[in-house]
């Protein structure tokens, strides 16, 4: 599944990529409207070849209503493993069997991460590995989990695991939701693996971060972080009604 704005300098080289090392593999492209003919392009890919498909929508509204509309899309097919990544680039289609060996037996999620060992960041300036690196050990923090890269894109979601979330409840629309996502699979209870990736900063078209979604990610984390030391609280002084979040038992599974 790829979500994608304003992605034409991208889109058919990622999609082609992700056919010619995963041949069973079928493509889901979720286009908020481009301008800039992202979708006619992925239209164009999707009249070439049967297992690649288009969702448009009406308009741009961020980033993770239109992951939920693709989750929903795959979900409704049947299909028993989804995943997701970056129609930028900067997640390599050829690291896409290595994200599907590691979704062993017993495995929920599985996480292309940045920064376990062997995980590597390509041309990306320092303040935006910085920026990364302190989010990612704040979230980790808040959240109580032991996942080194929380706000990862490139993941891998057993079926059923989508099915057991309520997807309406996953409040992020911008980078965050990744962080929803994963803290509400925790929750449930689901496995989580990290397995390294090589990530590149795009050649082309325009990151879609902004001091805006920078924001958003560090409201919600602080009161996802305030939500589960309340619940804590609450369970060990006993008071009606309190419930404790659920969290990892270890680094990698929710309880």
């Amino acid at each position: 599944m790829l979500p994608t704005y304003n992605e034409a300098a991208n889109v058919v080289q990622t999609v082609r990529g992700v056919r010619r090392v995963v041949p069973h593999a079928e493509v889901l492209v979720v286009d908020d409207a481009s301008p800039d003919g992202t979708g006619r392009l992925a239209d164009a890919l999707a009249s070439a070849d049967s297992a690649v498909h288009v969702l448009h929508r009406p308009a741009k509204q961020g980033l993770g209503a239109a992951y939920r509309a693709g989750f929903r899309w795959a979900l409704h097919r049947d299909f028993d493993v989804i995943a997701q990544m970056d129609a930028d680039g900067s997640h390599r289609p050829e690291q896409l069997p290595g994200l599907l060996t590691a979704l062993a037996p017993g495995v929920d999620v599985v996480i292309g991460s940045r920064w376990v060992p062997n995980g590597r960041i390509l041309h990306w300036p320092r303040h935006r590995e910085l920026l990364s690196r302190g989010g990612n050990a704040y979230a980790r923090r808040a959240l109580g989990t032991g996942v080194r890269d929380v706000t990862a894109g490139y993941r891998l979601w057993r079926a059923g695991t989508l099915e057991a979330m309520d997807l309406d409840r996953v409040r992020a629309q911008g980078y965050c939701f990744q962080v929803d996502m994963l803290r509400t699979a925790l929750n449930a209870g689901s496995v989580v693996v990290e397995t390294p990736i090589t990530f590149v900063e795009r050649t082309a078209g325009d990151s879609k971060m902004s001091a805006r979604i920078v924001a958003e990610a560090l409201w919600l984390v602080t009161w996802w972080g305030i939500e589960r030391g309340l619940g804590r609280a609450g369970h060990l002084y006993g008071q009606p009604g309190s419930r404790s979040p659920k969290s990892p038992t270890n680094a990698l599974r929710g309880n």
